[in-house]
C-alpha cells in the first residue's frame, strides 16, 4: 500500500493530468452535477482511488471529489469513520 500520508500516490493518479477545476466544481446543481460525474468517472479508472480517498478522510478534505467521493458522501463516510475510531478506542 502506498504512503497515504504523503503525496506519492498522487503520481500514480488517473487524475494528475486532469485540469483540478473539474473536481472542485462550485455549486451542487447544473453544471456542478456535471462535473462531479465527470471526476468521478475519472476516480473510477484510478488505480489509486483508495489511497486519495483514504487521504482526504484523514486531512478532512471538505471540498471537492476525492477519491470518487463528493463532499457530502465523504462527510457520511467521515462521520462513519469517526464513530468507528471511537467505538474501537473505548
Amino acid at each position: 500500500m502506498l504512503n497515504v500520508t504523503g503525496s506519492n500516490w498522487r503520481e500514480a493518479s488517473a487524475c494528475r493530468d486532469s485540469e483540478p477545476n473539474l473536481f472542485f466544481p462550485i455549486g451542487t446543481t447544473g453544471l456542478a452535477i456535471d462535473q462531479i460525474q465527470e471526476a468521478k468517472s475519472i476516480c473510477s479508472m484510478c488505480l489509486v482511488a483508495d489511497e486519495c480517498l483514504q487521504y482526504a478522510l484523514q486531512t478532512n478534505q471538505e471540498a471537492g471529489v476525492w477519491g470518487g467521493y463528493a463532499e457530502d458522501e465523504r462527510r457520511r463516510l467521515r462521520k462513519r469513520w469517526m464513530a468507528e475510531r471511537r467505538r474501537a478506542a473505548s
